[in-house]
């Protein structure tokens, strides 16, 4: 891809998300959308393969049926109710409508079918992309119609998502779809507690987002992309598999990383608007997600020094990748440091 063209295609990335989250006025939100998903199709076309022509077209499919709920909600709004705000969005039928578009736009459960095969039909870069940068135009706006969200539509699509994110993510070898499956989960905690506490759930996927991009360039610079090859990093970048196992136990919610910061302030905040209940089955359903964030970190202790793996080598680390893992170290070691700062 000409420079050129990667000029105009990031401009339109970022230009899209800016849109969205400086709109007022529905129809202005709904273009920044449209040029972020217009932008990205030809990134995820890139690699020139029946696979990521695959993911592209369900990539446009799901997004487009997602705008049209979402200009159907906002033209029922503004009939019955004669504005076109953002923050106004009144009508109980349109907000149900509205939640289902921006729920399918992030990936959500029950709308969570496309993003592990998206996902797993693109390069690292690109799902890094999807995971982390496109879900802020989508949780810009449920943020912004916070002030109407109902607790029984938001509770419910949140613990299953993290059911879902949990289930969906034990029995997978490809890392892609693991990380898919961790961000639905993810996306769960955030579903939970958005109609209650508003900037915890805004903190939660900041934190998610600040944990998966480094564990995605990681990967790139690892070339690793299965569970088998993960298990040969050891040998060739010893500081990226430590960094990695540290950020696979923060993005498992265990303490003292950070990970385990949004998940104590959303269970607490639960417990005091009595959802205990709900609380309860949150932490129990977050095992299921434990299971395969410790069964990875396991698999790259396990083959730590002195053990020797005895998998097949299939990559070799470019050298100047190495610059790479320099350069996250240092941000990934903010996934130990905010919890002290939290709070009492």
């Amino acid at each position: 891809m000409s420079p050129t063209a990667m000029f105009m295609i990031t401009l339109g990335i970022i230009l899209g998300t800016l849109t969205v989250t400086s709109a007022n006025h529905w129809l202005t939100a709904w273009l920044g959308l449209e040029l972020n998903m217009i932008s990205i199709l030809p990134v995820i076309t890139k690699q020139k393969h029946h696979r990521s022509t695959e993911a592209a077209t369900k990539y446009f499919l799901t997004q487009a049926t997602a705008s049209a709920l979402m200009l159907l909600s906002s033209t029922l709004n503004a009939w019955q109710t004669g504005s076109w705000d953002i923050t106004q969005l009144n009508n109980e039928l349109s907000y149900i409508l509205m939640i289902s578009a921006l729920t399918m736009k992030m990936g959500a459960a029950p709308a969570h079918f496309w993003l592990p095969e998206v996902l797993q039909g693109s390069t690292l870069a690109t799902t890094l992309l999807i995971t982390t940068w496109q879900k802020i135009a989508p949780i810009t706006l449920l943020y912004m119609i916070s002030n109407h969200t109902q607790p029984n539509i938001t509770l419910p699509i949140g613990l299953l998502s993290i059911l879902v994110g949990g289930w969906g993510g034990i029995n997978q070898t490809q890392l892609r779809k693991m990380m898919a499956y961790s961000s639905i989960a993810h996306l769960g905690w955030t579903m939970t507690v958005i109609s209650i506490a508003p900037n915890i759930a805004l903190t939660n996927i900041i934190i998610y987002m600040t944990m998966s991009t480094p564990f995605f360039l990681l990967l790139t610079a690892a070339s690793s992309k299965t569970l088998q090859t993960l298990t040969t990093t050891w040998i060739y970048t010893p500081t990226a598999t430590i960094i990695m196992m540290l950020l696979l136990l923060s993005m498992a919610g265990l303490p003292p990383l950070t990970g385990f910061t949004p998940k104590l302030l959303i269970l607490d905040k639960l417990v005091m608007h009595k959802l205990t209940m709900t609380a309860t089955m949150m932490a129990l359903l977050s095992l299921l997600s434990l299971v395969f964030y410790l069964r990875t970190t396991y698999l790259l202790a396990s083959t730590a020094s002195p053990t020797t793996t005895q998998s097949t080598t299939l990559w070799r680390l470019k050298p100047h990748q190495n610059l790479m893992t320099t350069t996250m170290a240092p941000i990934a070691l903010f996934n130990i440091t905010i919890l002290p700062t939290l709070p009492t």
